[in-house]
């Protein structure tokens, strides 16, 4: 991945952080995920070089990801990527799994509330390549709940609910994991 400042890089549903200097940090009035013309108003298509989700995904439901994957697809440039990051299923911990259940632990006003799906490592990879990226995991738990972490650059994304950089994470037990892949356009 290429660290060219030059280069056009987006955040999807950037919320209050922006953790990522340098990028285009966007919300969902502004580039929705399901509404290819908020896409066509922003970007030519092929122009994109990363797009970085980080707890974007579990939002939308499994067909409404592989169509939000799609259309990412469209203005990604060859060799571009999404680095997506969302709950993990695997993660061996009820408090956790209870807070990002579908629909969330209880009031509407909840951040989760509107989850829709809890992936583990092996859905959420088969959604990007049913999509036609080649996937590479970058911190996941397996079945057994074992975590599995390979080495990813900040500055090809920062993904702040990481064992990598949240402080939460840090240490002998995880607090905030996620499931973190990069999809990649070839």
């Amino acid at each position: 991945m290429n660290n060219n400042h030059t280069e056009l890089k987006v955040v999807i549903g950037a919320g209050e952080y922006h953790n990522n200097p340098g990028w285009l940090h966007t919300q969902e009035e502004d580039l929705n995920l399901l509404d290819e013309t908020t896409w066509q108003n922003m970007f030519e298509e092929n122009s994109i070089s990363a797009i970085l989700a980080e707890h974007v995904w579990e939002h939308l439901t499994y067909d409404e990801g592989l169509q939000a994957a799609k259309i990412c697809m469209k203005y990604l440039k060859a060799s571009g990527y999404i680095r997506c990051a969302v709950p993990d299923r695997y993660f061996p911990d009820e408090d956790y799994q209870r807070v990002v259940q579908i629909g969330g632990p209880g009031p509407e006003d909840h951040p989760a509330a509107s989850h829709k799906i809890v992936y583990d490592y092996k859905l959420l990879r088969a959604l990007f390549e049913e999509a036609g990226f080649e996937v590479r995991l970058l911190e996941y738990f397996d079945e057994k709940g074992d975590f599995h972490q390979h080495d990813w650059d900040g500055s090809d994304g920062v993904i702040f609910r990481s064992k990598k950089y949240d402080p939460r994470n840090q240490g002998e037990r995880m607090a905030a994991p996620s499931l973190i892949l990069d999809a990649i356009k070839y």
